[in-house]
């Protein structure tokens, strides 16, 4: 493990103010952090060698994985995760101060599509019929309804993006379930892990598994048992399609060991003895924002 001791440049999803911002700003407080408009751009400008790090949603409590992210991670580069941040996250229905007396008329509201699902029945009984605009962030929606003072907009978001970009919150905490955390990961060109302050000490692995070509029967529950017999737990499991055609998949799998523990060593070699493809994203300890 190698702490890191100098200034690091750090790609986010961006604009200033996204909730990949603040979980940036938590772990790399007083570094560099560059906002990129998309996940691809990010996580490209450490494959380039533009930054050091990135830091990219993952998973959602409520919505579930962010599939842009696990599907780069395996079909466009090899970069490996050093950190994850576990954020909580507040969505609030901001609008623009001149148009505070008219947000119950409301003509559009703009956010991030994970923001939009997690504020679903919010939006459904209150704004039925109402055009839901898809930004690339939740920084992105606050932005863009700033500059747009005499249009009826509204913007889901967190506080920090209404004070940054001048809106003023009309409804706090419309997300529909109270448990609404979100999972980044933070990437990097080297397979080590990042060991500033304030991580558990647990450390996680997250493999990427191809089954054998063949696609003979039992293959997943081969893959599983290498795993279970060595009593290794996994705290996820998940399939992301291979897309080279219906009911091709690969799988991502979180273990709780580090990768180079012995069982470790001994469950890579035994599932590439029966014929799979394991790329691993490497080993890292966990961050919780509060």
């Amino acid at each position: 493990m190698v702490k890191q001791t100098w200034e690091s440049r750090v790609a986010y999803l961006g604009p200033e103010a996204s909730f990949t911002h603040l979980a940036a700003g938590e772990v790399f407080a007083g570094e560099w952090l560059v906002p990129y408009a998309t996940i691809p751009e990010c996580i490209e400008a450490v494959a380039n060698d533009e930054v050091e790090f990135a830091v990219v949603p993952l998973e959602n409590a409520l919505e579930g994985s962010v599939p842009l992210t696990i599907d780069y991670l395996f079909h466009d580069v090899q970069l490996h995760v050093s950190a994850e941040i576990l954020s909580p996250i507040q969505q609030h229905f901001m609008v623009h101060p001149e148009q505070v007396p008219n947000w119950q008329d409301i003509e559009s509201v703009f956010s991030h599509p994970h923001a939009l699902a997690q504020c679903h029945k919010y939006l459904y009984y209150r704004f039925r019929g109402i055009p839901l605009e898809q930004t690339t962030s939740t920084a992105a929606a606050a932005k863009f309804v700033s500059e747009h003072p005499e249009s009826t907009f509204a913007a889901i978001g967190n506080e920090f993006a209404a004070k940054k970009y001048g809106l003023t919150i009309v409804e706090s905490n419309i997300h529909d379930f109270h448990f609404n955390h979100t999972r980044f990961f933070v990437l990097q060109k080297a397979n080590r892990k990042l060991t500033k302050t304030g991580h558990d000490e647990s450390p996680k692995t997250t493999l990427m598994i191809t089954l054998p070509v063949d696609d003979r029967s039992g293959a997943l529950h081969q893959v599983l048992s290498v795993f279970a017999w060595r009593q290794l737990n996994l705290s996820k499991i998940e399939s992301r399609p291979l897309k080279t055609g219906l009911g091709h998949y690969f799988f991502i799998v979180d273990v709780l060991e580090d990768e180079n523990a012995t069982m470790m060593q001994g469950a890579k070699d035994e599932l590439r003895a029966l014929g799979c493809e394991v790329k691993s994203l490497g080993t890292y300890f966990t961050y919780k924002k509060e």
